[in-house]
């Protein structure tokens, strides 16, 4: 079966929708648990993985994103060994294009591993030429959505609509940002699922229809990768 990728509009539920084709193919879905278990292959301790996605984007401001300016993202505990050999403890700020690169690391591990689900997290670029990897894009109206955070939230409608536009924005800087990608470009899917027109039950169905009837793409024999030097500076 196939890998697959979820690209989704904010409260469009593509996590339910993930979470539903997880149970029904018995794959797991990509997340910060899933970074930790593969830390080792990139020579990382799990302190160290970080799991930037769309919704860190939005911590960059207007001109940042306009720039192209570098946003630290994350500070991660590790040791540096000094000229002596002596190793002490050290603190290394990452920057979001490390960040990337990391996320991108253990994407093609988890690739490699296969039955995996990748929510967001630029998946539909990272993995757009590989093999045996099945691409869904997850949409829905906005008074749908936005009624659908409502009513999880419980917020008001123009706080709804708000947080939506919010989101969506990040996730669509973030794809081009780091992927030169436009998300919404229909030409990047096999499957494109609204979910104001199917339920959400109905959509993970089809969604594991799909992944089941590709035809499964022969893996090499795994191999870690080599480990990320740039987490370890002397």
């Amino acid at each position: 079966m196939a890998t697959i990728t979820i690209s989704r509009q904010y409260a469009s539920g593509g996590e339910e929708i993930a979470a539903r084709v997880a149970q029904i193919l018995g794959y797991t879905i990509f997340d910060k648990t899933m970074m930790a278990q593969v830390a080792s292959d990139l020579g990382l301790t799990e302190n160290e993985i970080v799991d930037f996605r769309e919704t860190d984007q939005r911590s960059l401001g207007f001109l940042d994103r306009l720039l192209g300016r570098t946003l630290t993202v994350a500070e991660v505990s590790t040791w540096q060994e000094d000229i002596s050999g002596v190793r002490r403890p050290a603190t290394i700020k990452i920057s979001d294009n490390k960040a990337i690169a990391m996320v991108r690391g253990v994407v093609d591990v988890a690739y490699k591993r296969g039955n995996v689900i990748i929510v967001g997290r630029g998946g539909q670029a990272i993995l757009q030429n590989k093999p045996g990897v099945l691409h869904v894009r997850i949409t829905a109206p906005a008074e749908h959505r936005i009624q659908r955070l409502m009513d999880r939230n419980d917020l008001p409608p123009t706080e709804a609509q708000l947080l939506i536009e919010d989101y969506d924005r990040a996730a669509r800087d973030y794809v081009r940002r780091y992927y030169d990608l436009d998300w919404q470009d229909p030409e990047h899917y096999h499957l494109l699922i609204n979910t104001g027109l199917l339920d959400l039950e109905s959509a993970a169905q089809v969604i594991a229809l799909a992944a089941q009837q590709m035809q499964p793409v022969p893996q090499p024999e795994y191999e870690p990768p080599a480990p990320m030097p740039f987490f370890y500076p002397i």
